[in-house]
């Protein structure tokens, strides 16, 4: 058992609960193109959810299923970037995913309280005992170890997949009209109405590196590679049939909605009053289903790091008869007791910008092991040279970059503020628990001055260079990208007439902040480095 396993117990999980488990982190429904299908319109809404899994979707699953069979470690795409691209940027992945899980599970609980609140009227205080009961329940379960989770989102995966598959049945039985008119809406070009719901597509198809924080706890590690063949086209179909069923019978995209407007429930109960109700009670199912599966896969997100002395090592205690990494599990419920009371629009906005850091840093992980590393074993390997391994991860992190620049400034703004706290904490933590270097100081020496690794300061450098790089980018970009509609917009969302003149001012002074931040890094770590 490699050592980053050490604590957890490996189970037996069939190659059906693996697929389950993963279909909950990855989708669990189709919930959230209902925006999608009013902001960019119901044709393009239809090729996009086609094209992602081709350029977006396909690169994170193949690349995570070959460096998962060749890294099957507790921590999963934290491990692969440490061994592509070292410590540093391994916390930077490890931070950013593990950081924006845990600011968006709670969402999930939000949501399945909503739904209920649909069917039963409840008072605020009611509500918030409801989520309470929630967070309690499936922590309990996460508490019992992988096996009680597999089960649980076995059976609320199936509840979820024969609700959309007859929302698929029910809706193409009532076409009525061509479900691709109009392409886009009629007030909008074809870059805004990409920009406009890019990020919701780019989220659809994402969470395909979460399964890899399981690695160490499944006994057979082939099945997670399998698996990931598996969902990808199980998610393409969840999306695209319903969404081509429900436009083609109910139509009226202009109404569709993730809050009160038309949603799948409306195509279910063309098949009669049950539905709507029916519907909604699958929301509150599926809901469920990401909260439980991503507290599993969440909760060991740190495990690996806290290993690694990168952070608190009270993260690694696991319980003596499930072998469950308890403080992570019980860590993140309380931080969902006292969060689920806020209004997380702001939160949701920054975790985009995190996410994108995970999935860049493993593609380029994958293509500089193909390099370092070509005679690693990999029971599964994507069947292309390394030249074809980088025109598959390309388009990824292309989709990646752009998107950054397409959400709009205020995303742009706050994604820009919550990525310099990987570096910052990498800088603490590395400092007061001391890293790879605790564990290994040969292989990992330290620079006495700096008491972090040799060229951390050079890499914190570079973190705030591309931020830099970035925002310039973003000043010419944004108020064009946005134009005459973005006053009117920004005045709407926050209420002031100078709205949009803020934002783009705070974009440029951070630019100017992280520029100077850059070039101080640089000399200060040539400086120190000299004499080390």
């Amino acid at each position: 058992m490699s050592n980053s396993n050490v604590g957890l117990k490996e189970h037996n999980i069939k190659l059906h609960t693996v697929v389950f488990i993963m279909y909950c982190l990855v989708a669990a429904g189709a919930f959230g193109i209902e925006e999608m299908i009013a902001e960019s319109g119901p044709g393009l809404t239809i090729v996009m959810l086609i094209l992602l899994p081709i350029f977006w979707a396909a690169p994170q699953a193949l690349v995570s299923a070959e460096l998962g069979s060749a890294i099957p470690e507790a921590g999963g795409f934290y491990k692969w970037v440490q061994r592509g691209l070292g410590e540093f940027w391994a916390f930077q992945a490890g931070w950013c995913r593990t950081l924006s899980c845990y600011l968006d599970n709670t969402l999930y609980v939000v949501l399945a309280a909503s739904y209920l609140g649909m069917l039963i009227p409840m008072s605020g205080t009611v509500q918030y005992l409801v989520k309470v009961v929630i967070i309690l329940i499936f922590v309990y379960i996460n508490l019992r170890g992988i096996e009680e989770v597999g089960a649980i989102s076995t059976a609320l995966s199936l509840i979820v997949l024969i609700a959309f598959a007859a929302v698929a049945v029910v809706g193409f039985a009532n076409w009525n009209q061509n479900p691709m008119a109009p392409f886009i809406p009629e007030d909008s070009s074809l870059i805004g109405s990409i920009g406009a719901s890019l990020s919701i597509g780019m989220w659809m198809y994402s969470g395909y590196t979460s399964m890899s924080n399981l690695g160490g706890e499944i006994k057979d590690k082939s099945l997670i590679p399998k698996g990931l063949l598996i969902i990808m086209p199980l998610t393409m179909l969840t999306y695209v049939l319903p969404t081509v069923a429900g436009l083609a019978s109910v139509g009226r995209w202009d109404e569709w909605s993730t809050s009160g407007g038309v949603s799948f429930a409306n195509v279910l109960a063309l098949a009669g009053s049950w539905g709507f109700p029916a519907f909604l009670v699958v929301a509150i199912v599926a809901n469920l289903s990401i909260f439980n599966t991503y507290i599993i896969s969440i909760s060991r997100g740190f495990f690996a790091m806290a290993q690694d002395n990168l952070a608190p090592k009270s993260l690694v205690k696991c319980s003596k008869k499930h072998n469950v990494p308890y403080v992570g599990v019980v860590s993140l419920g309380v931080f969902c007791l006292l969060a689920c009371t806020f209004d997380f629009s702001i939160l949701v906005t920054v975790d985009v910008m995190l996410l994108m850091v995970d999935y860049v840093l493993v593609w380029i992980s994958g293509a500089r092991l193909r390099k370092k590393e070509p005679d690693m074993p990999r029971p599964f390997k994507v069947p292309v040279g390394t030249g074809g391994f980088i025109a598959i991860v390309t388009p990824g992190i292309t989709i990646a970059t752009v998107s950054l620049l397409l959400n709009g400034s205020d995303y742009f703004l706050a994604g820009m503020i919550g990525l310099i706290s990987a570096p910052v904490m990498y800088f603490i933590w590395k400092r007061v628990y001391g890293g790879l270097a605790k564990n290994d100081p040969e292989k990992y020496p330290l620079n006495p001055k700096t008491k972090m690794a040799p060229g951390d300061l050079d890499r914190m450098a570079v973190v705030f260079g591309l931020l830099a790089i970035l925002g310039v980018i973003a000043c010419f970009f944004l108020p064009w990208y946005e134009g005459s509609w973005a006053v009117e917009y920004y005045q709407e969302t926050y209420g002031s007439p100078n709205s949009f003149a803020i934002i783009l001012t705070g974009i440029k002074v951070m630019t100017g902040l992280y520029a100077v931040i850059c070039v101080g890094l640089k000399l200060l770590g040539r400086k120190l480095e000299a004499r080390a």
